[in-house]
């Protein structure tokens, strides 16, 4: 997976908008993030990486320790960080997805009336 696959795979949720270019790109809905890319990984260099949030800390601690994902840095909860040339497709569109689900819902009713329909993504 690519930069631009996992793109590809967030600009057609509906509402979703990417913010950046900058230090921090960031797909967004209802201008909250549900995606986040970090550009240079420390643990191997010019890696990117993008951060999603999960159902719960509990998966996200299941997932660190089956070794999907990785605990991000300034991200507290159920957050984890994906590293883009390692992650399957199926497992970023399905990432993507639920963290766009989980951060729609938690907008304000006024918020989320004011976004387009949203189908089973």
């Amino acid at each position: 997976m690519t930069r631009a696959e996992f793109d590809a795979v967030c600009a057609p949720l509906p509402g979703a908008v990417l913010s950046g270019p900058g230090e921090l790109d960031a797909w967004k809905i209802g201008g909250k993030m549900f995606a986040c890319f970090g550009h240079v990984d420390e643990r191997a260099t010019n890696t990117e990486h993008v951060t999603v949030k999960v159902t719960d800390v509990e998966t996200a601690q299941m997932l660190i320790d089956a070794g999907v994902a990785h605990k991000p840095p300034y991200f507290r909860g159920p957050w984890v960080q994906l590293t883009i040339p390692q992650i399957d497709a199926d497992e970023a569109r399905h990432r993507a997805a639920m963290s766009y689900t989980l951060v729609r819902a938690s907008l304000t009713k006024k918020a989320q009336a004011a976004l387009p329909p949203c189908e089973e993504v």
